[in-house]
């Protein structure tokens, strides 16, 4: 079973891939600022104590590992480009120890031309979110960036409004504007996510998961 440095590891959907990628057997090293803030435990779970934007904790985390899952992004009081600088410094230390798999998480309002179809409705909530949330977009689209120029495997999938509700255990996968909704259980969400583990299908791409 596959070793996954694993990046947001605290978040309200980092909790439950954490907890997901355990339970499948996954071996997991996770790079966490709060320790206190991890509350599922096992034999394979390696908590690296450190922020993202250190390089040498990232590089910790890192190194070992078969691949990458980065789901860390803002929150309140959060650094500007939180998610650019952790991603640049997650990209040195793949291309150090030769790891060319990550899969990253950001929203809908990351636009992906080359499949996205946006509706009226679609382009109205961007434009709400650049207005909105500016500095976390602009730090989702450079982050993309990033990633397109970094010569690795990369995945950014991308969801709506996330909820707490129950999984549904059935989603759609499409694109902006194209077999989307409005809204996906972040249960649902990690099971998606998991699933690009062992899976090449959207390699280069950015699917939109939602109900």
């Amino acid at each position: 079973m596959q070793t996954i440095a694993l990046f947001g590891a605290t978040g309200q959907t980092g909790k439950l891939v954490l907890k997901m990628a355990l339970d499948q057997g996954y071996q997991i090293k996770a790079l966490v600022r709060d320790t206190k803030k991890v509350d599922y435990y096992s034999n394979n779970l390696t908590i690296v104590k450190g922020d993202v934007l250190n390089y040498e904790n990232v590089e910790t985390t890192i190194k070992d590992c078969d691949l990458v899952v980065s789901l860390f992004g803002h929150v309140k009081n959060s650094p500007e480009w939180l998610q650019t600088n952790g991603t640049n410094h997650i990209v040195k230390a793949m291309n150090r120890f030769g790891i060319r798999k990550i899969i990253s998480l950001s929203g809908g309002g990351l636009p992906f031309p080359e499949k996205d179809q946006p509706k009226f409705a679609d382009k109205l909530i961007r434009a709400i979110m650049k207005i909105a949330f500016s500095k976390a977009l602009d730090d989702a689209i450079q982050h993309s960036k990033v990633l397109k120029e970094s010569g690795l495997d990369w995945v950014i999938i991308r969801g709506p409004r996330l909820t707490n509700e129950k999984p549904k255990e059935s989603y759609r996968v499409g694109w902006v504007g194209v077999n989307s909704g409005t809204k996906i259980a972040r249960a649902d969400l990690s099971d998606f996510i998991l699933k690009q583990v062992d899976s090449d299908e959207f390699i280069h791409q950015m699917p939109f998961v939602s109900y």
